[in-house]
């Protein structure tokens, strides 16, 4: 054999007669939508591993992926347009008994978004996410003690600028044993260890983080004047707040909540209970109606729907 053997090891995964290679990509992908693989074990498919639960299943995704040529675009479409991925996760009380783990896919799944998704819907929502492809790694804004100790040294985290800040978590700069804290705090991988499956906990510091990163803020800073520059009824802007976070209008009740706290924010501002120029930000509209918005935005940021898939 010549060469370094990549291309016939290449060959040989992807030959027609080797199915485990579509069978472990499909799983990955369904782990992905549904929080658990069709074979729970996603690093072992072999005898030690956990059998699949459904494993025609996989086996026709499978089929379907070669077929489509490796086609992931497809393969994320045939799987979220599917009728069990587009089931409510609404789960009673005797289902959950049954099927705790949704082995049987009888509810839709309900999953926590991973650190780099938080981060991006974060910015999304803002409009402040950048599309650009490519480049060196960026310096997301964090407390810089987070890199001044660690295993192999300290480093310099000097903030990014401009459109760099804002750019998606894929590009952020990672360390070996010093991660950027946002993305540790919700189960980031270190760089150390390579993982088939990432843990999912649940934490105070991740209430905490939503509550005062920076990029929380900044976040809601940035929302909190692209709402109160709006025309229309305080309703209005509440329900567009509302949608660009969670991408449905809120329920009345919801929209009452909202309004009420709307209004609470006002009242602590006017009283110099809250300085207005610190929660609002930079900016050159009225300060203490931006500061306000920015609290009911950072409140609605910090609901569970806007960092679960469900």
């Amino acid at each position: 054999m010549s060469g370094s053997g990549r291309k016939e090891l290449a060959e040989w995964l992807a030959r027609p007669d080797h199915p485990l290679t579509a069978r472990v990509m499909v799983n990955r992908i369904w782990q992905h939508h549904f929080g658990e693989g069709l074979v729970p074990t996603p690093d072992d498919f072999g005898r030690q591993g956990q059998p699949p639960t459904h494993p025609e299943l996989l086996d026709w995704l499978a089929v379907q992926f070669v077929k489509d040529g490796w086609s992931l675009k497809a393969l994320h479409k045939r799987i979220v347009m599917s009728a069990a991925y587009q089931q409510s996760s609404a789960v009673s009380a005797d289902l959950l008994k049954r099927d705790p783990d949704n082995r049987l896919l009888a509810r839709g799944p309900r999953v926590r978004l991973e650190a780099e998704m938080i981060r991006d819907s974060l910015l999304t929502a803002s409009g402040q996410l950048s599309k650009k492809i490519g480049g060196p790694s960026v310096f997301p804004p964090q407390p810089a003690s987070l890199t001044t100790e660690g295993v192999y040294g300290a480093i310099k985290w000097t903030p990014s600028s401009g459109e760099d800040r804002y750019r998606r978590g894929l590009y952020a700069f990672l360390k070996r044993s010093i991660p950027y804290g946002m993305f540790a705090t919700f189960d980031g991988v270190s760089g150390e260890t390579c993982v088939a499956r990432r843990e999912v906990s649940n934490t105070p510091l991740q209430a905490l983080t939503m509550l005062n990163d920076l990029v929380v803020i900044e976040t809601a800073q940035a929302l909190g004047e692209k709402t109160a520059a709006l025309k229309g009824t305080e309703r209005d802007r509440v329900v567009h707040l509302f949608r660009r976070c969670l991408v449905r209008p809120p329920s009345d009740k919801e929209a009452e909540t909202l309004l009420a706290f709307l209004e609470r924010q006002r009242g602590r501002l006017r009283k110099g209970e809250l300085k207005a120029a610190t929660i609002a930000g930079p900016g050159t509209s009225d300060a203490l109606e931006r500061a306000a918005w920015t609290l009911t935005a950072r409140a609605v940021l910090n609901l569970d729907e806007m960092i679960t898939k469900e």
